[in-house]
């Protein structure tokens, strides 16, 4: 059977942890594709899977009266399937993928299993909860104060952190859910931002020219959950 080297690993999060805890892990881990548009998390289903980014993007939708909205991404940086880390085998919001890319699957079972193994895994993931509920609480902040632009500005910046690329695969109607605005907004603001030398904009894509003016217009919604991360994870 073919055997996982951490060495070869490309989500932070198992590059983290400590040798002997990480084969606790691999074993149970097999590497499969994320597919754009496709769900890996149900809402109130049991989860299956938790999946470790390798590359790509998805994101945690949460049902509105007027539709979806996205309440936060996950990159290579994190694990889809956080409420198998609290102890429970569900959770409220969808996960649909935003971006292609491959991630580290593993089974339900298999992760509670190696939690109850390896108290490092444990708390590595119990951090990294954190972190993501400070993204969250950050999102939550600028959609109730900022205007369309800043939120743009700040949604830019962190898909570009998980991308690792200028040259950002959007379309206008990722744009939509992600801002919780009808598409005329979605325009408005695409061109705000391109106008003022930050962006270039064409179908299907966004490409990144100033990310300080990016952040800049996004102020301090942006910064605050990534230096959360860093203290949680890298520094720990």
């Amino acid at each position: 059977m073919f055997q996982l080297r951490q060495s070869e690993i490309r989500n932070r999060l198992l590059t983290t942890l400590p040798a002997d805890d990480f084969a606790c892990l691999s074993p149970a881990l097999e590497r499969v594709p994320l597919l754009l548009h496709k769900t890996v998390l149900v809402p109130h289903q049991p989860i299956e899977y938790a999946y470790f980014v390798e590359s790509g993007i998805c994101s945690y939708l949460a049902d509105t009266r007027d539709g979806r909205i996205e309440i936060g991404l996950v990159g290579p940086e994190g694990m889809v399937g956080t409420p198998l880390v609290l102890g429970a085998d569900r959770g409220p919001f969808a996960v649909l993928i935003q971006g292609e890319g491959e991630a580290l699957r593993v089974s339900a079972a298999d992760l509670c299993e190696a939690l109850d193994a390896s108290q490092a895994l444990r708390g590595l993931l119990g951090r990294y909860v954190q972190s993501f509920i400070a993204q969250v609480g950050g999102t939550v902040y600028a959609n109730a104060e900022l205007t369309i632009e800043a939120r743009l500005a700040r949604w830019i910046l962190m898909y570009q952190d998980r991308m690792d690329q200028d040259d950002l695969p959007i379309t206008h109607e990722f744009l939509s859910l992600m801002l919780g605005v009808r598409r005329p907004g979605v325009t408005t603001a695409t061109h705000v931002l391109e106008g003022a030398g930050m962006i270039r904009a064409r179908r299907g894509h966004i490409t990144v020219l100033d990310r300080e003016k990016l952040e800049d217009m996004a102020g301090d919604t942006y910064g605050a959950a990534e230096a959360e991360y860093e203290r949680l994870i890298a520094d720990a």
